[in-house]
């Protein structure tokens, strides 16, 4: 649950997790048009339309000039490894049997006070181990790649995962 439906009273849809145990987002009302785009491949960031600041997580109102008008807008889905960290057991099942695997902390090329939490993979469609942990780097240039995952009812969503571009 973001910040803003916990304390706006908003309805938050939490779905449960993949139809292969993988957590997914419980989606409320501020950020569906984020998951909306992910399921589109891209990668927005919320805007308040007052004095232009980029904003994530999602939230009602700027925390720079505490306007409440705020609009979507579609960034380049790169940016660089602020941080990095390796998971090992016990872990929950799908994720104990993939261990060691990365998650990474990105921070945004186009807002760099952005940062996104997320798994370094080799591409879409690859495991969460399948970059060698020791290889990572800080500094290291990303982009974004989004990963459709099915729901036990059918439905679906999409996460960013992160892969390796040329400097």
């Amino acid at each position: 649950m973001s910040n803003a439906a916990a304390f706006s009273g908003a309805y938050v849809a939490n779905l449960g997790p993949s139809a292969k145990g993988f957590l997914l987002p419980a989606v409320d009302e501020e950020a569906l048009p984020f998951w909306e785009a992910a399921r589109r491949g891209e990668l927005v960031i919320q805007a308040c339309s007052a004095c232009g600041r980029l904003r994530q997580p999602p939230r009602p109102m700027c925390p720079s000039c505490r306007s409440t008008q705020r609009q979507w807008r579609a960034v380049p889905g790169t940016g660089t490894i602020w941080s990095f960290a390796v998971p090992h057991p016990p872990l929950l099942e799908p994720y104990s049997s993939l261990a060691p695997y990365n998650v990474v902390v990105v921070e945004l090329d186009v807002e760099p006070r952005i940062r996104f939490v997320g798994n370094l993979v080799t591409d879409v469609d690859a495991p969460l181990n399948s970059v060698d942990p020791s290889t990572i780097r800080i500094g290291e240039p990303v982009e974004a790649v989004f990963r459709s995952f099915g729901r036990k009812d059918g439905s679906t969503e999409s996460l960013p995962f992160w892969v390796r571009r040329s400097a």
